[in-house]
């Protein structure tokens, strides 16, 4: 229930976005906006001027008469604003025979046609700048001043690599590296798809390790580095009438073992404890340098009550902005995170990268959607920025239905100074929106397989 509350949260905030964009550009050069839809298909419920408030399909033969019906539809995957005098995903071309009016789409000049069907983009290129402004503005941006290892989990990914505790990586692929976020950069955002070598001191000695990228998690979360100078897992707060208050555990306890399994990171706690549902849980830990025994029965969720982290005794820089700066902050992040999509599709295409790990559906979009929102509102808003570019690069793109694929219908008629053909457009966009189908029931699928 909560991936289904957080995925129609997100959805419905980035469709509003994106729609507005084109019903208030519509607006502003003269158009009429004769629909706005959150969900495509059947209508729901909704409201105009004329009608009111109503539920169900309006009847086939009404007239706004230039109002707007702003609607709720069956199918919560997106959204359209429908204008008058365009063919668009509603497929109504009734307007072809008649005489074009002033208020049309297809009366109005090229430009106010680019404006309009760009707008969606920008809109959503708008919330993410400022997500991002407000995210550099508000929030100081921690630096780890390390890039030497802590320790390394046996039997892990590090260790079957070679990695040692101690070992500091000096470089990524040939990119020096200072700090621990821009190591992790390196590692699992700039270097995705490539195989890695990484340049380290070791003892004094400078040497390189090699390995595929196959070798590494594909999210940080699954902690394949620790850095020098974190504590491990240690208990931020106790939830009152927990299992874990009724066992004795308290705030800034530290686990050591669980089961008699060592454990590093508040993932592998996690893991362990949800893995044994309405089992008793033997866990060694320290308390103000006392070792203590304590056993806990995790409840049906597979949680026991507590918030879990990491200290760390290490050296962090915090960098802040100034009001003006985190806006400049806030454009670059969006510039490279451009870069980074554009290269990831190039990645995909060329066979580097699996479609699976580059794209992700609504069942994957619920996922870290909910995850996000549990770590705060920060976090999801952070997500919804990532998602709000993700959803105007895609937009943008020459493809038949997106906004990308009506702008160059819309240049080429501008060049050629001639109307495509009705028949023709409509023809362009059933295939378009064929193959967008068929593209996400993969998507789906693979996020399925993901589960």
């Amino acid at each position: 229930m909560d991936y289904i509350i957080y995925f129609a949260i997100t959805i419905g905030i980035l469709v509003f976005v994106h729609e507005f964009g084109h019903f208030a550009a519509a607006k502003l050069c003269g158009m009429r906006a004769d629909v706005f839809a959150i969900g495509f298909g059947k209508r729901l419920f909704g409201w105009n001027k004329i009608k009111g408030f109503t539920f169900g399909e309006l009847p086939k033969d009404f007239d706004g008469q230039g109002n707007t019906d702003y609607r709720l539809c069956l199918l919560p995957l997106g959204g359209y604003v429908k204008i008058a005098g365009m063919v668009d995903e509603s497929m109504d071309v009734e307007f072809a025979n008649k005489e074009p009016q002033p208020y049309e789409f297809r009366a109005k000049p090229v430009w106010m046609k680019v404006i309009v069907i760009t707008a969606g983009v920008l809109m959503n290129l708008f919330l993410a700048w400022v997500i991002f402004w407000g995210r550099n503005y508000f929030q100081e941006k921690p630096i780890t001043k390390t890039t030497s290892i802590g320790f390394v989990i046996p039997n892990s990914p590090a260790d079957s690599i070679g990695f040692v505790a101690g070992d500091e990586i000096l470089a990524v692929n040939g990119k020096s590296v200072n700090n621990w976020e821009t190591l992790n950069e390196e590692l699992f955002i700039n270097t995705l798809g490539q195989d890695l070598s990484l340049k380290i001191e070791r003892n004094g000695k400078v040497e390189y390790i090699s390995f595929p990228r196959s070798k590494i998690p594909d999210e940080t979360t699954d902690r394949f580095l620790l850095p020098e100078g974190l504590s491990k897992p240690i208990i931020n707060e106790v939830v009152k009438n927990s299992p874990a208050e009724t066992a004795g555990i308290l705030k800034g306890d530290v686990f050591l073992k669980l089961n008699d399994d060592l454990v590093y990171t508040s993932s592998q706690v996690t893991q362990i404890i949800h893995e044994n549902k309405g089992k008793a849980i033997n866990i060694l830990l320290t308390r103000n340098n006392d070792t203590l025994d304590v056993a806990v029965t995790p409840g049906e969720k597979g949680e026991i009550g507590i918030y879990i982290g990491h200290d760390f005794t290490g050296k962090i820089d915090y960098k802040s902005y100034s009001f003006f700066e985190a806006f400049y902050f806030g454009w670059l992040d969006i510039v490279k995170m451009t870069n980074l999509t554009f290269s990831m599709l190039g990645k995909v295409i060329g066979g580097e990268v699996e479609f699976g790990k580059a794209f992700g559906g609504p069942v994957r979009i619920a996922q870290f959607a909910a995850r996000s929102a549990d770590s705060g509102l920060l976090s999801f808003l952070y997500f919804l920025a990532l998602l709000s570019l993700s959803l105007a690069i895609i937009n943008i793109l020459p493809f038949p239905v997106l906004d990308g694929g009506h702008l160059i219908i819309i240049l080429i008629e501008g060049i050629t100074k001639k109307e495509i053909p009705v028949k023709v457009k409509i023809a362009i966009q059933n295939t378009g929106f064929v193959i967008l189908l068929l593209l996400m029931a993969f998507i789906i699928y693979n996020d399925i397989l993901t589960l």
